[in-house]
């Protein structure tokens, strides 16, 4: 307890508490080591408490969970949108057909990743239940192939006219859905864009099976058994069409009331998205009461911190660690760095000196200090070198003793632990100038690195995806204007969602940026079917159908009952399908359910709602030639 080096690093000041330090060889697993110590700790049962902590077992334990929950949720998520396509079309053909539909492209996509030579990443795991959510976006050729069934009774008429009036659409929204994806492509690491360019691939694929697989099943499937189910694909008897007629009347009727609420909550989002932070944490990544974070959190309450980085002060010529000034001045630098709350502990060879000046002197406390001369701290150095094992002088000094390790502790894995010692350096630095220049390191300052060139470059992917989806729109519509419009219900959504998160406190973490890619993709999907059935609907009216307003809102409100359907149909399967993972052991996966099940069902409500709305109320500008 005399010896500073041992105090908070070691053992803790209530002498309640001792730690041992693991270094791991290149290439172990931090969770098998963990379950192994575990093993061991399991031989000595008592009153003492036994916690296992640090960055490789939480990174490799998620890792592991990651992969186990992927296994785990994959055919969950399946299974659940098998049941529901069925108790939608009643009909197994049809619902055994979206799997195969869902079950192929994946089978090819991460076959193509693995004959690549990729690893399985715990990003590329992701990509079955991503696609699988994709698929669902085929819903609208059921969806149309029973109205239409249901209108004319013939099967073969059915499916030309399906494929007719949806396969636009369908073709546009996977597009859009692949742009939102491509982006990653863009990213720096390596398992994000090998993620983007699986999910690009399985989009391309489940389009195709969507204009060959399903139209040759639907020719096979019997016909009285699709004439029972399509008697209820009546947008005037129907309930489902009836709520969705009068949400979109709602909005048609009432446009400038909707549109001032609409932009009364942007406001308000915005406000919430200017909240937000961009951090990473991974032992946030698991839920309170797991044992990873209550090991974290009891290491960091008792001892200096489970998370480590450096700070390596570098001389421009040889021995010019050695010196009494230099060592000072990291020394001041150390009782700086401890100011800091997320700061519990720092070391360097500065305390490794201080201590031996100490003991050679009968432990006498005037001299713990750094002794006044380059040669005796040169003698010093050399005595430990020859007792100590050479690793203890090695981590903190190199042997032409031209750089100086200090460890820096941190009590949180949060990215702006160490961006607060880096600034904090810096400063020391400005109010006392030095021959020395300091560089960060280690893994808190890898996260940070992480936090700013993945996160932020996640921001600026986002951002870039938002421009292309918009030339998407532009093209699938031909027209700017329309483009505009299909965008507002995508923008709203993202903002909505975003707003809540920054008002939620919820970091901006790399499961959100993910996310985001995927929100582009699939919040514009609905506009894009919306507005391209209501063209079609509107010229086979009449060319100039959208000018008369009355027209117009009949013209809106059989989008909304009917196309509208097939939108509801798919934020269902998709929210359905996505909202097992609200109940996993990982809070990343968490966020995907939560984040995924609202979004869907928030953009399938403000496409039929406020789409309707703003046609009506744009409609001067929209249908001026």
């Amino acid at each position: 307890m005399e010896n500073p080096l041992f105090i908070d690093r070691i053992i803790s000041r209530d002498e309640k508490t001792t730690a041992i330090y693991v270094p791991l060889e290149k290439g172990a697993n931090g969770k098998e080591v963990a379950d192994r110590i575990r093993e061991i700790l399991a031989k000595y049962p008592g009153e003492e408490q036994y916690h296992v902590a640090g960055d490789p077992v939480a990174r490799d334990t998620f890792g592991a969970e990651m992969f186990k929950l992927m296994g785990i949720f994959s055919p969950i998520a399946g299974m659940i949108m098998f049941v529901a396509i069925y108790a939608m079309f009643r009909n197994l053909a049809l619902a055994m057909t979206m799997m195969m539909v869902a079950m192929v492209a994946i089978v090819w996509t991460m076959g193509l990743g693995i004959g690549l030579g990729f690893p399985i990443h715990i990003m590329s795991s992701m990509a079955p239940v991503f696609l699988m959510a994709i698929a669902t976006d085929s819903i609208h050729i059921f969806n149309e192939f029973y109205f239409r069934f249901r209108e004319n009774k013939d099967k073969r008429t059915a499916i030309v006219e399906t494929m007719d009036a949806v396969g636009r659409p369908v073709r546009y929204t996977a597009l859009a859905t692949a742009a939102a994806f491509a982006v990653l492509l863009f990213m720096q690491i390596v398992p994000v864009r090998v993620f983007g360019g699986l999910i690009v691939f399985g989009t391309i694929a489940l389009r195709l099976f969507s204009f060959s697989l399903i139209p040759a099943i639907l020719a096979v499937v019997r016909e009285e058994k699709i004439g029972r189910v399509a008697a209820g694909e009546d947008i005037a008897i129907g309930r489902t069409a009836r709520a969705l007629r009068q949400l979109g009347a709602w909005g048609a009727d009432r446009p400038k009331a909707t549109a001032a609420v609409g932009l009364a909550l942007i406001a308000l989002a915005i406000l919430g998205v200017s909240r937000i932070v961009v951090n990473n944490n991974m032992v946030a990544w698991f839920k309170p009461g797991s044992e990873i974070r209550i090991a974290d959190a009891v290491i960091n309450r008792a001892l200096g911190g489970t998370s480590l980085g450096y700070v390596v002060a570098a001389a421009g010529e040889p021995d010019a660690i050695k010196r009494p000034e230099t060592l000072r001045y990291i020394e001041g630098l150390q009782r700086h760095l401890e100011q800091l709350p997320v700061v519990g502990k720092t070391l360097s060879v500065s305390d490794y000196v201080k201590r031996i000046n100490r003991v050679l002197h009968d432990d006498d406390p005037k001299f713990d200090a750094v002794p006044d001369t380059a040669d005796t701290i040169a003698q010093y150095l050399f005595l430990f070198s020859m007792s100590a094992k050479p690793s203890d002088l090695d981590n903190v000094v190199d042997y032409p003793f031209q750089k100086a390790n200090i460890w820096v502790q941190l009590k949180t894995w949060d990215a702006a632990a160490m961006e607060s010692v880096i600034r904090a350096t810096t400063k020391y630095q400005r109010l006392n100038p030095a021959a020395l220049e300091f560089k960060p390191a280690g893994i808190a300052y890898f996260n940070l690195v992480w936090n700013h060139e993945v996160l932020w470059d996640m921001v600026k992917g986002f951002l870039l995806a938002l421009v292309a989806v918009f030339l998407i729109l532009a093209f699938a519509f031909r027209s700017l204007k329309w483009a505009l419009v299909g965008y507002v219900p995508l923008l709203f959504t993202i903002l909505l969602i975003y707003g809540v998160v920054g008002f939620a406190g919820k970091d901006f973490d790399m499961p959100i940026s993910v996310l985001s890619c995927l929100s582009l993709g699939m919040a514009v999907d609905f506009s894009i079917h919306f507005i391209s059935r209501l063209r079609q609907r509107l010229a086979e009216i009449g060319a100039d159908a959208g000018r008369d307003l009355s027209t117009l809102k009949e013209a809106l409100l059989w989008t909304a009952a009917r196309p509208g359907k097939g939108i509801l149909r798919n934020a269902l399967l998709f929210a359905a399908a996505f909202s097992v993972m609200l109940f996993a052991p990982l809070t990343p996966y968490i966020t995907v359910g939560a984040f995924i099940v609202s979004m869907m069902l928030l953009s399938a409500l403000l496409t039929i709602l406020y789409l309707p709305a703003l046609i009506v109320l744009m409609r001067g500008w929209l249908f001026n030639t």
